[in-house]
């Protein structure tokens, strides 16, 4: 039998989600969990890898079981298990051909910011302060930059080996809500630190830093050295993955 999960996770603490050599991972978290419960080891395999600082409202990875168990006992198991920054918000038992990421139609992404000029005792674990003020419709102008199939070779980090740089954006928009600006982005998938590294570029353009078409100019260029800096992970959450 397979389990799937669907996670959520402040990775604030942890080095991401993949497993690494001497550091706290949430892929590691789990897995001891699992060990407890089964007495065994259990692998765990993801729809995706979120880096350090990234958190997730709709994680999705699976699990095969070393003996039948059901999927809500084991949501309720893991819960009493694993640390308070990671929670299995469902379980349920799937084919033993689905696989989280090859299956995965579409992954959803948000980035929060801050917009005003102090910072807060609660939104830093959760958004990137920006105290310049921000042009919501420019935000959305150079948003509209991504739509459609692009190479995003400019704004993934390098020294990353991928087959192709091409992705697929179906929805690029910024919505306001008081202080808070929220980015959201759908796409068939992602590059490392894509996305970050676009919002970068949006919130020069919404500081009139840059223009709209600069923002494109960049994409087009295909050239890394042109893009801007990734901006912090605190605000990046992986809200959920469609299949």
């Amino acid at each position: 039998m397979q389990i799937k999960l669907v996670l959520e996770y402040d990775g604030t603490n942890y080095c991401g989600w993949q497993l690494q050599n001497g550091q706290d991972s949430i892929q590691a978290r789990i897995e001891a969990a699992l060990e407890l419960i089964f007495a065994a080891p259990v692998r765990l395999y993801a729809a995706g890898r979120t880096d350090a600082g990234v958190h997730a409202r709709g994680q999705v990875a699976t699990l095969r079981p070393p003996r039948p168990f059901d999927a809500g006992e084991l949501k309720r198991a893991l819960n009493a298990t694993l640390p308070y920054d990671i929670v299995v918000l469902d379980g349920a038992e799937v084919s033993d051909n689905f696989d989280p990421r090859r299956d995965a139609r579409l992954r959803v992404y948000e980035y929060r910011v801050l917009n005003r000029t102090t910072r807060s005792a609660f939104e830093h674990r959760f958004a990137w302060l920006v105290r310049d003020q921000l042009d919501l419709d420019t935000l959305n102008d150079a948003a509209q930059e991504f739509i459609g199939e692009h190479d995003f070779a400019a704004f993934r980090s390098l020294g990353t080996e991928v087959k192709s740089t091409v992705r697929r954006v179906d929805v690029s928009q910024w919505r306001r809500e008081g202080e808070t600006l929220t980015y959201r982005i759908e796409a068939t998938g992602f590059l490392r630190h894509q996305v970050r590294t676009m919002v970068g570029a949006m919130i020069e353009a919404g500081r009139h830093k840059l223009t709209p078409a600069d923002v494109g100019a960049l994409l087009a260029s295909r050239d890394r050295a042109r893009a801007p800096a990734a901006v912090p992970p605190s605000g990046l959450f992986l809200v959920e993955v469609r299949y």
